[in-house]
């Protein structure tokens, strides 16, 4: 920087002039006069730095502006042929100074940005420089800092006051450099140089710094920068050179994202890679000299931004935030990354159909993703989610929520009697977490493996079991079917590390023309059944009826047979009494006729004895008249009643006798009972002419 000490040490052989000098600073500090301000030279000052610098001149404390005031009080005073001398030596006083001295003074918050107006060697600057480091005319490049600084005479030097740059919290300034050496034409931005933050302009040039936008930024913080040199870009300033506020905010990285990094200077990426190598030491892009010296390409970055806040220059890096890779519970997620290492096959020798390779190479990766969320660069890898619960796969009009089976429709197939028809078919399968990188490995994603493995295999499996059956045979012998095409589907599954859990037949829509005839075989054979039912009803109603009347008759019946085993008993018991009774008789017979005979021959005997004795009148007289004893036989009646001589009395006689013979008689007696009690009947003899 050009001070006081600089100028005397050039005009050491001027004693007097340096004594001068002494004398005229001695007497503007008595004087309290802050000079420079009327020596200024005008120049081009940015705006942005113009309005800081007015309101820091506002605030400071213009002693002048002091002095001047309390000698127009004074004045007021004072006569004014007095105030002139004072006046004119106070000018003489300020004038002086500034103008032999060369006196300019720096605030605490101002940098100086010296310009030369002349050389005395008449040395100029060299063709394409900007900026003065060897005293030649033009803008210098040391700058005044806060304080006095002597020997810049305003007819030699032109210093523009400047505010100091203040970059606030969360926010970054972005630098142009306005002189240096061209940027190579494989770079965009000019490079990191050791120049304390820009404000060493001289360090800057003489180390090589370059043109132009810069890698390097300033963070938070204050800074004392020639801006004849170097263009500062801040958030007041952003639209004015074409950028945002918001790009020269400190970058924040959201909780749950990821930063993809695109950057935009560095060598290219090299042939047959899709993004830079990751390179260490640049603290996650801060750094971008040190990204670029360690081998750091431009375009997309294998490395990522984990959530936090960041200083990147927007020059240098482009961030994009994307969501972290989820994977659901009850899936893995297969990671096929695009970068990496060189593949090393790590599946062994069994393992012909594909690659798996460790993490970090390029390939699929042998260890797949558990449930969580991960932060991968989705740009340069891609992750592909493995259901490993049961997969429902449905080859008809349903899709499950998976939606695996959107291209799957009934499998038409061809029996061996010739027809075609639909056949619906589900199938259950699991792929197991550690199996599931093979799998992607060997088809690529989950829907391929629908598409070209499941899809063919069981379409072409029931096409050709179904050649082997009538179409009726296959509807009935549906299980066996089923049976069979699950034991060949898990077979053939196993080879691709699918896990077949089983196998299931749908809904089989033969031909409607055939299904019309046994449907109507079917109805007819139903209503024969029903026929056939019917009568068994009818013949087991009638059983019905028939037992039913025989349970009503069955009393009767017991009752019948009960009388006809009594009537039996009793036949047998008449004919056993007959045949008693029969015998009785016969023997009574016997005795009674053996009786009678013995009491013939008695009586015969005894007839013949009384006829012997009295002869047969006799004897007949005799027993006349014992059989009239022994009867009763009355010969005289109890009223007898005449008719002779021509009289009717004695009919009337007759009458009142038998009267009063019934009278004497006992009630209901007959004439046998009355003749037996010895009331012999009433005898009514008619006269002869009334008989």
């Amino acid at each position: 920087m050009k001070s006081f000490s600089a100028s005397l040490g050039k005009s050491q052989k001027n004693k007097l002039a340096r004594f001068a000098t002494t004398l005229i600073a001695t007497l503007a500090l008595t004087s309290g006069i802050q000079a420079a301000n009327a020596t200024n030279v005008k120049t081009s000052i940015p705006q942005e730095n113009t309005s800081a610098s007015v309101q820091l001149k506002q605030t400071k404390p213009d002693i002048a502006q002091v002095q001047i005031t309390r000698t127009q009080y004074q004045a007021a005073a004072v006569d004014p042929f007095v105030l002139i001398p004072v006046v004119l030596v106070g000018g003489l006083v300020i004038f002086v100074p500034l103008f032999f001295g060369g006196l300019v003074v720096i605030g605490e918050r101002e940098v100086g940005i010296v310009v030369k107006k002349f050389a005395v060697s008449g040395k100029g600057l060299p063709a394409g420089q900007l900026i003065a480091l060897n005293n030649e005319a033009g803008l210098q490049a040391d700058t005044l800092a806060p304080g006095w600084h002597w020997g810049y005479w305003p007819w030699q030097y032109s210093v523009r006051k400047e505010s100091v740059i203040v970059v606030p919290q969360s926010e970054i300034a972005l630098i142009v450099a306005a002189d240096g050496a061209s940027i190579p034409p494989e770079r965009i931005l000019g490079k990191i140089l050791d120049c304390d933050n820009f404000q060493d302009a001289r360090k800057f040039l003489t180390q090589s710094g370059e043109k132009g936008r810069q890698m390097g930024f300033l963070t938070a913080g204050t800074y004392r920068i020639n801006t004849a040199l170097f263009k500062v870009i801040t958030t007041a300033n952003a639209n004015a050179h074409g950028m945002s506020p918001e790009q020269l905010r400190v970058y924040t990285v959201a909780s749950d994202k990821v930063g993809v990094v695109t950057t935009l200077d560095g060598m290219p990426i090299t042939v047959g890679e899709i993004a830079g190598p990751v390179i260490t030491g640049h603290d996650n892009f801060q750094n971008s000299q040190k990204f670029l010296d360690g081998g750091g390409r431009r375009g997309l970055q294998e490395q990522i931004l984990l959530s936090g806040s960041w200083n990147l220059n927007p020059w240098f890096v482009n961030v994009e935030q994307v969501p972290m890779t989820e994977i659901p519970i009850g899936y893995v997620g297969v990671v096929i990354s695009f970068v990496g290492k060189a593949q090393e096959d790590v599946s062994g020798a069994a393992f012909t159909h594909g690659n798996l390779v460790n993490p970090g190479h390029k390939g699929v990766w042998v260890e797949a993703l558990y449930p969580g969320k991960h932060p991968l660069n989705t740009r340069i890898m891609k992750v592909e989610l493995v259901p490993t619960t049961n997969i429902v796969l449905n080859w008809s009009g349903r899709t499950e929520r998976h939606k695996y089976d959107a291209n799957l429709e009934a499998l038409t197939v061809r029996s061996t009697d010739g027809f075609a028809f639909d056949l619906e078919v589900s199938q259950i399968i699991h792929v197991g977490a550690l199996d599931a990188p093979k799998v992607i490995s060997r088809v690529g994603s989950m829907q391929n493996l629908v598409d070209n493995v499941l899809e063919p295999s069981i379409g072409n499996y029931f096409r050709n079991s179904a050649q082997d059956y009538t179409v009726l045979d296959f509807l009935n012998a549906r299980s066996e079917r089923q049976v069979e095409a699950s034991e060949y589907i898990k077979a053939a599954l196993r080879a691709y590390d699918v896990q077949a859990i089983d196998t299931l037949i749908g809904d089989i829509q033969p031909p409607a023309s055939l299904m019309q005839t046994q449907t109507d075989r079917k109805i007819a054979e139903e209503q024969r059944k029903t026929y056939e039912v019917q009568q068994m009803a009818q013949t087991q109603r009638q059983q019905l009826v028939r037992e039913t009347a025989l349970a009503d008759i069955q009393q009767e019946m017991v009752k019948s047979e009960q009388s006809v085993q009594i009537a039996e008993l009793k036949a047998q018991a008449q004919i056993k009494h007959a045949n008693g009774e029969a015998e009785s008789t016969k023997l009574r017979s016997i005795a009674e006729a053996e009786g009678i005979r013995a009491t013939g021959n008695a009586k015969a005997e005894t007839y013949r004895t009384g006829v012997e004795a009295l002869g047969t009148q006799g004897y007949t007289a005799m027993q006349l008249m014992q059989i009239i004893g022994d009867r009763h036989v009355r010969l005289i009646p109890d009223v007898l009643v005449g008719g002779s001589n021509g009289s009717t009395n004695g009919l009337v006689d007759g009458l009142l006798s038998m009267i009063l013979w019934n009278q004497t008689n006992k009630p209901g007696e007959t004439t046998e009972s009355a003749e037996k009690n010895g009331n012999p009947p009433l005898v009514l003899e008619l006269p002869k002419d009334k008989q």
